[in-house]
């Protein structure tokens, strides 16, 4: 057993990979109710974020790419496991931290499961920069009379009528001839 793993409470955009050292109808297993919550030691998990798979699965993109590409983990992290990331075989198991649901835990996971790397997601970066063009200012449309507008509309809507009113004589004239 390689000893207690401990998840703050509140812990948020943290994942975690293990390697599982054991035959493919035991980790297939896994994901039947309640044995990954044996297996780790714990009360409860959210199933839905977690996965198991073969490293197999992943093909050409392989778990570097998967953790990068599929899981919002930070480039510069995972180069520095590379190699080690490369090397795994068989199935791995990975979770997120929302799978504990805030809650603080401690996995003591069974022998078969080695933890074998943690990593951040990239966080979404919320601030932004304040609405600076003009046109997002308020009152900033152009101001016009009361006049203006009506004596615009008017030549709006005449345009308008005009272009109607023409395909529908050039729509009629295509029907009789």
């Amino acid at each position: 057993m390689q000893g207690v793993i401990h998840i703050p409470a509140g812990e948020r955009s943290v994942i975690r990979l293990f390697a599982l050292d054991m035959r493919p109808e035991q980790a297939a297993f896994l994901k039947e109710p309640g044995a990954l919550v044996q297996v780790l030691g714990i009360e409860a998990l959210d199933m839905d974020q977690v996965e198991i798979f073969p490293v197999s699965d992943l093909e050409d993109i392989g778990l570097t790419g998967y953790l990068t590409e599929g899981c919002g983990v930070p480039r510069a992290q995972v180069e520095e496991d590379r190699g080690m990331l490369q090397a795994l075989e068989g199935h791995v198991l990975l979770i997120r931290s929302r799978a504990f649901g805030g809650e603080e835990t401690r996995l003591t996971p069974a022998d078969q499961i080695e933890l074998k790397g943690t990593y951040g997601e990239r966080r979404t970066n919320w601030s932004a920069a304040p609405a600076t063009a003009e046109s997002a200012k308020p009152y900033s449309a152009p101001k016009l009379s009361p006049r203006e507008a009506r004596s615009q509309a008017r030549r709006i809507g005449a345009t308008l009528f005009t272009i109607v009113m023409t395909l529908i004589a050039l729509l009629v004239w295509a029907l009789v001839f």
